[in-house]
């Protein structure tokens, strides 16, 4: 199902008025097919494939567009917008800003950044000590994987062996895509990082993971270990982790992460998790990593950290992050004014103004629900996964065959009925709503879902 695409004829569709949804027009809106062909027109298509709705303003949890049709967002616009669309905490601080007017500062000072980077790392973990700001997700984990391989090398290390998963996700630049898992998705590179490993995930479909999660992490390194010819204390540097396997949501058994942190240890190896779509308040607590029982070395963000503008981040011990050189390790728009008065706002609105403390109840409730919509359609709909505020649905046939088209069928139908969830390109649906949601559109969205995932079967030939 590589390169599909929503259809972009307007289909007459029931009318929705409800205190949350509204669906007035043919969808797509036949006025918005214009602009969704100039963009195809002109924009590269690695950029499409999502829901044809053009989008208007979004407030809190909802999206408009400029037709009369409104919708509960549950992707929080790929897991962003935790502190909900708009918040007014952000947007006050970024009319601050602009009033002055200051725009950019590029690497010179400015008070909104070292107000930010204080508050940052005020409140998180006390190893994090220091941070370096970037743009966008796949910088971090650049910069990450620069930091584990540096911090390798001042510590003796022959090789700069860093393990990744298969299946794991860490950005589009080049490092990136090879710490991932996906191999067909780093062909075009046309050769691979011979120091970047990969170990089977521990998915909770292997048998072997789910009964000795420990016994399975120490049998697969052991087994990369001799199939590399790899000494652990000479020729590893780090581990890159994505906190949940994101296009599932899935998480690994607590006593894996355990049992790599102890391997880590002993052999003198940097943990880097990849919060990008777990961090700051997505999954109940401020970071993913928290339901593990660990701490890592090194923590990259982005995404959910500015609730709006781009920002994301390495965080970590300072004699890891002092490793580059003054002015080695730079990004032109980093630690601009606006995203780190963004970044505070948002960090604030999360933690003093309590929306991770309330989304977790409402956490708890999704889940329950999700569980018993799992349990009215168990032919189809596998596994639900996540934690908090996230989600993911996947579906496979009685054959275990993935089902792509019923996760394309079931998106589309509830974008007509006025909910907008994630298109994952595969077998599985992702919901992230706004931490800030209330429990009435949480439910009256969940109710949507339901009645889109039973009219996607009905169909179905």
């Amino acid at each position: 199902m590589s390169g599909f695409q929503f259809s972009f004829t307007p289909k007459t569709v029931p009318q929705i008025n409800t205190q949350y949804r509204r669906i007035v027009t043919k969808i797509p809106v036949p006025e918005s097919i214009e602009i969704l062909q100039d963009l195809n027109k002109y924009e590269s298509i690695s950029m499409h494939g999502q829901l044809p709705v053009v989008w208007d303003r979004a407030d809190d949890f909802q999206v408009y567009d400029a037709w009369g049709n409104q919708w509960i967002d549950f992707t929080s616009t790929i897991f962003v917008a935790n502190a909900g669309h708009g918040n007014p905490r952000i947007v006050k601080s970024l009319q601050e800003v602009l009033d002055k007017p200051l725009l950019h500062t590029y690497t010179y000072a400015s008070k909104e950044r070292a107000d930010y980077l204080k508050y940052l790392i005020d409140h998180t973990p006390v190893q994090f000590e220091k941070a370096f700001l970037v743009s966008a997700g796949t910088e971090a984990t650049e910069a990450a994987l620069k930091l584990m391989r540096l911090y390798g090398q001042k510590s003796g290390k022959k090789r700069p062996g860093v393990i990744c998963f298969e299946g794991n996700w860490h950005g589009r630049t080049m490092g990136a895509q090879m710490m991932g898992g996906n191999w067909t998705q780093k062909e075009w590179i046309g050769y691979l990082d011979p120091n970047i490993y990969h170990l089977p995930f521990p998915y909770p479909w292997r048998e072997e993971a789910v009964a000795n999660p420990k016994a399975y992490f120490q049998r697969t390194v052991a087994d990369l270990i001799r199939k590399y010819n790899i000494n652990a204390d000479t020729d590893l540097c780090g581990f890159m982790i994505e906190t949940f396997q994101g296009w599932g949501a899935i998480f690994y058994p607590s006593e894996y992460i355990q049992e790599i942190a102890e391997f880590a240890n002993q052999h003198r190896i940097l943990i880097t998790f990849d919060e990008m779509q777990s961090g700051f308040g997505r999954t109940g607590k401020l970071f993913g990593y928290m339901h593990y029982g660990v701490e890592p070395d090194l923590l990259c963000c982005g995404k959910g950290a500015g609730s709006s503008l781009p920002l994301s981040m390495v965080l970590g011990r300072r004699e890891i992050m002092d490793l580059p050189e003054i002015g080695s390790m730079s990004s032109t728009h980093s630690a601009n004014p606006m995203a780190c008065a963004a970044g505070k706002a948002n960090l604030q609105a999360l933690l003093e103004d309590g929306i991770i403390k309330k989304s977790i109840p409402l956490g708890e409730l999704f889940h329950e629900k999700l569980q018993a919509i799992q349990g009215k359609y168990p032919d189809y709909l596998r596994y639900v996964f996540g934690k908090g505020m996230v989600a993911a649905l996947l579906f496979y046939d009685h054959a275990g065959n993935p089902l792509p088209d019923l996760s394309y069928a079931v998106c589309e139908i509830a974008m007509q009925k006025g909910l907008l969830v994630v298109c994952t390109g595969r077998e599985s649906v992702k919901l992230a709503p706004p931490l800030s949601i209330s429990e009435e559109a949480l439910l009256e969205g969940l109710e949507t879902l339901d009645e889109a995932i039973g009219e996607a079967l009905e169909v179905r030939p």
